[in-house]
């Protein structure tokens, strides 16, 4: 597998960009600009991750493309459309977004309805919308997995690629953000295994971080840094590169650079001592 991290870092080039990335021993990146930077500063972000020796792993979407306002709904699947088209274009693995939500102020929150037919189809028919406008060659369009939002679980992974019936739609997978209940936890070794079993020939891109169970009433979980909770990051490396040596592994979620660089560090300590770098 291929580490990454999600952050851009503070960079004043493309160049510089792509050469703090490699200095860490990175070997793939989040693209940091969109579709609406303009041809010549998406070029040359290209150009700079090509000759550092990065694959480009993700370019985000990141908005509600399933949003109540029509109009709005519109402007961002539109946007996600773009995405995915520049996406194709620089070689990503993968465009990528969340499913999105119309039935609260949050576009990325937890609603009864996240889990409703009415939503279902809706993401069904989204998602075939996005891809069968650019009908992409070299990246797949995928919907992060979720807590609280559609695809929670593998299986329900597996019924969206059925249902949505696309050979460009695949698997952006996030376990902890699937680690929803007291099994999955403890045996989050196990669970590891189902989602690489089950996904298996579809996942394109993976987030790392780690997750910890509070000690308070009732069940609750926290999302943390590597090395802060229990997630065996180990196994999920191993089955990452069994899927694909190339397959990219992205933290996430932390705040400043150093934090990131901390991070790439630990996980670099551990994996190295397993053989896995």
């Amino acid at each position: 597998m291929y580490l990454g991290i999600s952050s851009s870092l503070e960079h004043g080039s493309p160049e510089e960009w792509a050469n703090k990335h490699k200095a860490l021993g990175l070997k793939t990146v989040v693209f940091p600009v969109c579709c609406d930077d303009g041809e010549e500063t998406i070029m040359a972000y290209k150009k700079a991750a090509d000759e550092a020796g990065l694959t480009i792993a993700e370019v985000g979407v990141w908005r509600n493309t399933l949003a109540a306002d029509p109009d709005e709904r519109k402007r961002w699947i539109a946007y996600a459309i773009r995405q995915l088209r520049m996406a194709d274009a620089i070689g990503a693995a993968c465009c990528v977004n969340v499913v999105g939500t119309p039935y609260g102020a949050r576009w990325d929150g937890g609603y009864r309805d996240n889990f409703s037919k009415e939503l279902w189809d809706m993401a069904v028919g989204m998602i075939r919308q996005v891809i069968d406008a650019v009908r992409p060659v070299h990246a797949k369009f995928c919907i992060e997995s979720m807590p609280w939002m559609i695809p929670s679980s593998p299986d329900e992974y597996l019924r969206l690629i059925e249902d949505v019936d696309r050979a460009e739609f695949g698997t952006h997978l996030d376990v902890v953000n699937m680690i929803t209940s007291p099994r999955r936890y403890f045996y989050n070794d196990e669970f590891l295994e189902e989602c690489f079993q089950k996904l298996h020939g579809t996942i394109v891109s993976c987030h790392l971080k780690d997750i910890l169970l509070k000690q308070e009433y009732t069940f609750q979980l926290q999302e943390c840094a590597c090395g802060e909770g229990t997630l065996d990051i180990e196994r999920y490396a191993r089955l990452a590169t069994a899927e694909n040596p190339h397959m990219p592994m992205i933290i996430e979620h932390l705040t400043t650079d150093e934090e990131y660089e901390a991070s790439v560090r630990y996980v670099q300590g551990r994996l190295k001592g397993c053989g896995l770098l």
